[in-house]
């Protein structure tokens, strides 16, 4: 019987040799199939934005009711999240996931027939939960099935494919508006239409196995090596043909992990304060933008919807433009790049506001969201990436809550926040967390593209950021 050291050392062995690998197109589609799954939570969580005033013609809510029905669903997926990721790293991405996309189906449709404010929030605090659960196996998945420099790259696009999403609610709610729809149908409609995508990607989804790093992780060698074979076209040879039981890490020891090597200590610090600014600064003035623009006089509800549909275009050109530079300005000027535009732009916002030179808030708007889209795009890779392999999903789980609880309390409280203090001042006070961010580039993050984590039985970490050659190869 072979030591459970012994076992526990070739468990790490083969998870750095997969790490280190180049992957197959088998990888690729597995992580074009998890990065898709932003399309669904985009309509999911952002469709609302769009729909607001329809809600709030329907059901009469309260400023800080609307806020609440609005923020629910990030603080849902801020549960979401934490329980998702660590069900993911103690049951297996696969079971995860597949019951994720089964309740994006359900709840999704259930927001159609909610007859009251109460009966909306519940409903979409409950949707979170899949939404944030989603978020951390999703991103586990394109961390452990790609190879090094493509699977950040990977990572990156999340925010073009929120773009995406973004730009599908748009346009189908202004047809729908524009087709003379019921208002009250309007908006029951518009957000049970999420189910539609959620029901396309789980069925995409069924034939996707665990990942070879986390089967390794567990013991399951037999499973690992045919995983591994399809996925990276190598049968990790080092790994016996038998299964053995390795002892499960205490997730208690997950910050610890994180806490021993300097380098993914400050990525991932650098990773939960840029989640939490991106979260909270998209969360005020470009959730509300649609509502901003109507109540401060910019354009009426159907030109507000032409005017937001062009701005998340260039925010999706941004989003995708974002990960095709990144080989080459790195991790550390994306984030600068990003968050020092967003800063600049939402002050040119505050001062058109004041001034009451509204034909230029758009153009304001457009470079925040240019800015934001790069800004945000690699919190999420870099909390991933840097983890030590056995707590993947846990620490994607981890760092998507500083996402969710920035944007739940932002959401939830900004409608509050620009009645008192009106939109220019609320919008200034909004920059300052765009700021934050740009210091925390400049300041914490370390340069990681290309890291390799490498972590062995006895706790200790090894970490190698990639030869500089491999930041030249481009996306």
């Amino acid at each position: 019987m072979t030591a459970q050291a012994d076992v526990r050392h070739l468990s790490d062995v083969a998870a750095r040799h997969v790490l280190a690998k180049h992957g197959t197109d088998t990888g690729r589609r597995t992580g074009w199939l998890m990065i898709s799954t932003i399309l669904i939570e985009a309509w999911d969580l952002y469709a609302i934005s769009f729909l607001l005033l329809f809600v709030k013609e329907d059901l009469h809510p309260s400023a800080a009711m609307l806020g609440l029905a609005s923020a629910a669903v990030q603080l849902g997926a801020l549960i979401g999240a934490v329980c998702g990721g660590w069900f993911a790293d103690r049951f297996g991405r696969r079971k995860v996931f597949i019951t994720t996309m089964v309740l994006f189906v359900v709840l999704a449709l259930a927001q159609s027939f909610a007859t009251s404010m109460w009966e909306l929030v519940i409903i979409r605090l409950l949707l979170g939960l899949p939404l944030g659960s989603d978020i951390s196996t999703g991103y586990t998945y394109i961390m452990e099935t790609m190879p090094r420099g493509k699977r950040e790259v990977m990572g990156n696009r999340w925010q073009g494919m929120f773009g995406l999403g973004e730009i599908a609610a748009i346009a189908v709610i202004t047809v729908m508006y524009l087709g003379g729809m019921d208002h009250s149908l309007l908006w029951r409609v518009g957000l049970g239409l999420g189910a539609v995508p959620a029901l396309v990607l789980l069925i995409a989804r069924l034939d996707v196995p665990d990942t070879a790093l986390w089967l390794i992780q567990r013991g399951k060698f037999r499973q690992a090596k045919t995983v591994a074979k399809k996925m990276f076209d190598d049968d990790l040879p080092m790994l016996p043909d038998e299964d053995f039981t390795v002892q499960r890490p205490r997730t208690r020891d997950f910050l610890a992990g994180i806490r021993r090597d300097p380098v993914r200590r400050k990525a991932s610090v650098f990773a939960w304060i840029s989640n939490a600014m991106q979260g909270a600064e998209f969360a005020a003035f470009a959730f509300y933008l649609p509502v901003i623009l109507v109540l401060t006089g910019v354009s009426g509800i159907g030109a507000t919807n032409f005017i937001t549909g062009a701005i998340y275009v260039i925010a999706t050109v941004s989003g995708f433009v974002a990960p095709v530079v990144t080989p080459k300005l790195g991790h550390r000027g994306i984030a600068r790049w990003g968050f020092g535009m967003s800063f600049v732009s939402l002050l040119f916002a505050a001062l058109f506001l004041q001034l009451d030179w509204k034909p230029l808030v758009p153009f304001a708007a457009a470079g925040l969201m240019w800015g934001h889209y790069w800004a945000a795009s690699n919190g999420m890779t870099i909390a991933s990436m840097v983890a030590p392999s056995r707590y993947k999903a846990t620490a994607s789980g981890f760092g998507y809550v500083f996402v969710k609880l920035a944007a739940f309390v932002t959401i939830f409280l900004f409608p509050v926040l620009f009645e008192s203090l009106g939109v220019p001042l609320a919008t200034v006070i909004v920059s300052v967390l765009s700021l934050t961010g740009y210091l925390a580039a400049t300041y914490v993050l370390p340069e990681v593209y290309g890291y390799v984590e490498q972590e062995d039985a006895g706790g200790g970490t090894d970490t190698a950021p990639a030869p500089k050659s491999l930041a030249e190869e481009g996306p």
